[in-house]
């Protein structure tokens, strides 16, 4: 009767991350098209908009100052406890280590690399143009404000454009940018959005931002998200690049593997050498010990065997010369006869 053994759930796993990684035939990564071109350079324009805004101390600046004075934290007291857990969905680290999860599971069932690649690639630009920016222009935020109706630019501040935002944008939007159909792009881009407005407009609702920050914000992190199909050929070639580590190291390891013992062949069929038999006398078995086992009959007899049990004949025929007395003495002797 055969039976077959029950592969448990962690013999599953192991058998699933032996598989080759594979690129999946039906993920539809989006393109640089010309609709993306327009909505990146509409983005662009906006986000330099509102820089010039700023800077100008327009009416964005004076708007600015008056959410200021109206204090949404203190018109609406009640909620303030929730908003300060969930403008945690805006922070780098903790939604960071939430979507990188979510992507490893996608690459491992995928057998791919490519969406923590992608997700990589993008928090690189974000921290690159955001950081850049935020350094650059050091806009001091409300809470630390000096002059009443100013634009607060280079003072040493670091939020504008508004991180929390703008990480908001990119971090919940790769979700989106990865998804395999587009339905599930549509709803993930319509969960995105409202998780980046809400985060956003709970930083003005704490008085840790500017409204402007906000608007640069949510410009700055989908400038991020729409360059991101120029980013892909480079994407492609690392993912090789890694692949082609792997197999490296894998015919390395392979190569460096200890070869298997060899069996040694039992003394009792190991031949003497010719020195070894002429300068020692023959081994004689003491009386009453046990005989050993004969070899198998693929194999040459032992150098104890008697000759009467060897072949004293070989393919050319008896190694004794032919002799004369011998061959005429066979024929002219009489046979018995039996029974005689």
């Amino acid at each position: 009767m055969r039976t077959e053994r029950n592969l448990t759930r962690l013999d599953r796993v192991f058998a699933r991350l032996d598989r080759e990684p594979e690129r999946p035939a039906g993920l539809d990564l989006p393109r640089m098209s010309r609709h993306r071109i327009v909505l990146f350079s509409a983005t662009l324009a906006f986000y330099l908009a509102i820089v010039v805004a700023v800077l100008t101390t327009s009416w964005l600046v004076r708007f600015d100052w008056q959410v200021m004075f109206f204090r949404p934290y203190q018109q609406w007291p009640e909620i303030h406890a929730f908003l300060d857990y969930w403008v945690v969905l805006g922070q780098r680290g903790p939604t960071a280590v939430m979507v990188a999860a979510w992507l490893g599971w996608r690459s491992w069932r995928q057998h791919t690399i490519r969406p923590l690649l992608t997700f990589g690639a993008a928090l690189l630009l974000l921290n690159v143009t955001v950081g850049a920016a935020k350094i650059g222009m050091g806009r001091l935020g409300p809470h630390y404000a000096t002059t009443i109706g100013a634009n607060e630019m280079w003072l040493g501040g670091d939020i504008f454009p508004s991180g929390h935002t703008a990480n908001a944008v990119v971090t919940w939007g790769i979700l989106a940018y990865m998804a395999s159909t587009p339905r599930t792009r549509r709803y993930l881009s319509a969960l995105s959005a409202v998780v980046s407005l809400s985060v956003g407009l709970t930083t003005v609702y704490l008085g840790t931002h500017w409204l402007s920050d906000v608007f640069l914000g949510w410009a700055a992190g989908l400038l991020v998200l729409l360059a991101l199909p120029w980013v892909e050929p480079l994407l492609t070639r690392v993912e090789g690049w890694i692949f082609d580590l792997r197999e490296l190291w894998r015919s390395r390891r392979a190569g460096s593997a200890v070869p298997a013992p060899v069996t040694p062949v039992p003394a009792m069929v190991q031949q003497p050498s010719a020195a070894a038999s002429a300068d020692e006398p023959p081994h004689r078995e003491p009386v009453g010990s046990a005989r050993p086992a004969r070899a198998p009959a693929y194999l040459a007899p032992g150098p104890h065997t008697p000759r009467s049990e060897r072949s004293p004949a070989t393919p050319a025929g008896s190694r004794r010369p032919p002799h004369s007395e011998r061959a005429s003495r066979a024929a002219t002797s009489p046979r018995p006869v039996a029974g005689g």
